[in-house]
């Protein structure tokens, strides 16, 4: 899997500590992500999946080695080409981070103010986007299968459809890697399929890097192209799921997880639809 708008995202041995803080978020971090690939990240809460994710969007940085996005260390950047990488990476999380008494399309709409300058910013602060941002939001609508409710207030979307349109804000940014924290912790079983899906979609069809931390397990396996898995800071596991076996998540969670029965299964082929 490759993507022209991706770039290979490498990290060299990162790690992270914090102030007041005994033991380091990340240590010793190494992985090369290729273009284009769904990686999900899983552990236990304040394994550094979160640290993880804040380190790759620079709104934090690391204490040692390094993470590049092609051939940028991230940690050089400064001032506008900092502004430039943030704006490249799109953020979802667990809430969904919209207005919800605003029309749909309004809210996805949000998502291209960053790529806007001058008197077609001040316009879209007004909510005056003209005809070409209307087209991309709408054509990001229909990638995640809402494009029907384009004019529906948010708030009476389910939490699903939700998160969905969040996902089609951050498409409308049009950003070169999609970090999601989280992003169907929140949601019941139905949703979170459909926003795995939605996930598995942007990496697959639209060939852009997504990385996940994900609490269940299940979907990391039905979903991912490749697992990397955190314990104490530390990378234990970087493999497909295929190779996701009892032992590596005894060794990940330190305990056995276990699945519902038939659950994965049916995911895995809900994914490969």
């Amino acid at each position: 899997m490759s993507s022209d708008r991706s770039p290979a995202v490498t990290l060299d041995a990162v790690g992270r500590s914090f102030p007041g803080k005994a033991a380091p978020a990340l240590v010793d971090v190494s992985a090369r992500i290729a273009p284009g690939e769904f990686v999900a990240v899983i552990g236990k809460s304040g394994a550094g999946k979160t640290t993880l994710l804040r380190c790759l969007s620079r709104a934090t940085t690391v204490t040692s080695g390094t993470i590049r996005f092609d051939t940028t260390d991230l940690a050089r950047l400064r001032g506008g080409a900092l502004r430039v990488h943030r704006a490249r990476v799109g953020m979802i999380y667990q809430q969904f981070n919209l207005v919800r008494r605003l029309p749909v399309i309004d809210n996805v709409l949000v998502g291209r103010l960053g790529g806007l300058r001058g008197w077609a910013r001040w316009a879209a602060l007004a909510r005056r986007f003209d005809s070409r941002q209307r087209a991309v939001a709408f054509r990001c609508l229909d990638h995640v299968g809402l494009l029907d409710r384009s004019w529906q207030r948010t708030d009476t979307l389910s939490g699903g459809e939700q998160q969905r349109v969040a996902i089609a804000k951050i498409m409308a940014q049009e950003p070169t890697v999609v970090l999601a924290d989280e992003p169907v912790a929140s949601l019941d079983l139905s949703n979170g399929r459909l926003v795995m899906q939605t996930l598995r979609r942007v990496a697959s069809a639209v060939g852009i890097t997504v990385i996940a931390t994900l609490h269940h397990v299940e979907h990391a396996r039905s979903y991912a192209d490749r697992i990397l898995g955190l314990k104490e800071g530390r990378l234990v596991f970087d493999g497909p799921a295929s190779r996701l076996t009892d032992a590596a998540l005894f060794e990940i969670f330190g305990e056995f997880v276990a699945e519902p029965a038939g659950r994965a299964d049916g995911e895995r082929q809900l994914a490969a639809s």
